[in-house]
């Protein structure tokens, strides 16, 4: 009597039948018999719960034919990728390589991508990206807010993006972004120790503030763009401050930061920046000219205020002129003036005055 192997193959599942160690058809939902007296027979059930189906010989059993409406194959060239998404939810990222997922059971929905353009885009990135599967496959980058992102591809500038979230297929190119701040940003051009045009040395501290307005410029026109902006500066410090003498400099800053910022902004541009404002913010004297400033300054000032002395007593003695001359003419004035002194002093002591018709200083008999 030949033996006989008995199967049960349940409804969400499938039978994998080799014979002698190779495949040859599926075995659907039931109840199957074999006769297998020399053993040759393999059946390997499988569930068609987990959509994806694994399998060693994977490649036989997809170019049988027997998976045709049954499930779908997924052949990846290099260059080809596939999205997966089961009952409406995304699954994962194929690599290049076969696959293959059971139709029926599961809701499978597979979307072919081409890899030839190096940049992944898609309406569901942000979905995508936050599998496990994509870090495998994927570099996943982000650009900040207030930031640009000057993107390369194998040396070679290709754009400048926007802030948000980007992805690019491994291995098919090398990729590289640069993040930018296009934010204000300030330079300190501190501790510069220049010659004015009549050999008086100071020591200035200024500030240029500027913005990147053209990213690409700023990442290649430039190993350090700040750095380059400073020296820059520099330069224009000395340029223009070397051209002036002290007390020039001295009476209108203003005017010398703005030929600064102009000797600037024009190396500014070529970099790719804006400058916004350059200011001097501290200028530092030698000790022996900072007392030699105030000596001159203290002798202005006491000049100015013996000047203004005289001109006050000039004014008192005009006004007392014009006042006696008008007294002299008036002696109803004179005497009504006589009254208020008096008045003046009696508020301040005791006065006994005895007035007669030959005027007040005349008949004064007793003042205490």
């Amino acid at each position: 009597m030949f033996p006989i192997k008995r199967i049960k193959i349940r409804s969400d599942q499938t039978g994998l039948y080799f014979r002698d160690g190779e495949f040859k058809r599926l075995l659907g939902e039931g109840r199957h018999r074999f006769v297998d007296p020399l053993c040759k027979v393999r059946v390997e059930i499988v569930s068609r719960r987990d959509p994806w189906l694994v399998h060693d010989k994977l490649d036989v059993i997809a170019k049988s034919g027997a998976l045709e409406d049954r499930a779908e194959v997924v052949d990846l060239t290099d260059y080809q990728r596939a999205l997966v998404w089961i009952d409406g939810r995304f699954s994962r990222i194929l690599p290049p390589g076969l696959y293959v997922y059971w139709t029926g059971h599961r809701n499978v929905k597979v979307e072919l991508i081409d890899a030839h353009k190096v940049r992944f885009e898609h309406s569901d990135l942000k979905v995508i990206v936050r599998t496990s599967t994509a870090k495998q496959v994927l570099d996943i980058c982000a650009v900040e807010r207030n930031h640009v992102g000057v993107l390369y591809q194998d040396g070679d500038y290709v754009e400048t993006l926007s802030p948000g979230q980007y992805a690019f297929w491994k291995g098919a190119a090398e990729t590289r972004i640069v993040q930018v701040d296009t934010r204000e940003t300030t330079a300190d051009v501190s501790g510069q120790e220049i010659l004015t045009a009549d050999k008086v040395t100071l020591r200035m501290n200024a500030v240029v503030t500027y913005r990147i307005v053209d990213a690409r410029k700023a990442v290649s026109a430039t190993d350090d763009v700040r750095q380059t902006l400073y020296r820059e500066a520099q330069l224009a410090l000395r340029a223009v401050i070397g051209a002036r003498e002290l007390d020039s400099f001295l009476a209108d800053k203003d005017a010398v930061g703005g030929d600064i910022e102009i000797l600037v902004r024009r190396r500014a541009g070529e970099l790719g920046l804006e400058v916004v404002s350059v200011g001097i913010r501290d200028v530092i004297l030698p000790g022996d000219m900072k007392d030699l400033m105030n000596k001159v300054t203290e002798a202005k000032k006491a000049a100015e205020a013996n000047l203004i002395a005289r001109r006050e007593e000039t004014a008192a003695m005009r006004s007392q002129a014009n006042t006696a001359k008008l007294l002299e003419s008036n002696p109803t004035l004179m005497r009504l003036r006589e009254l208020e002194v008096l008045e003046t002093v009696a508020t301040d002591g005791k006065l006994n005055v005895v007035l007669g018709e030959k005027g007040l200083a005349d008949r004064v008999v007793n003042l205490l």
